[in-house]
């Protein structure tokens, strides 16, 4: 199974290359496949190292906090 990712946009490392974070984990991502412009603190969805959509805040957030619920809820 695939799963996607809302992270936040870190920092730029290139034309379309950034960095993003989600709960202190970071990693490299393409931006390339994105429509929308981006920025600094934007929210976008990950998926295999590309950005694939952008999130406003309120939607990544609630999506996080799903997302960590489930986790939680299969911990012993």
């Amino acid at each position: 199974m695939c799963m996607a990712i809302p992270m936040k946009i870190v920092s730029f490392t290139g034309e379309s290359d950034a960095v993003a974070e989600c709960d202190g984990v970071r990693r490299e991502v393409k931006l390339s496949l994105l429509s929308d412009e981006v920025g600094l603190g934007d929210y976008v969805i990950i998926h295999a190292g590309f950005a694939i959509s952008k999130l406003n805040t309120e939607e990544a957030e609630e999506t996080l906090a799903i997302m960590r619920e489930v986790l939680e809820a299969g911990q012993p």
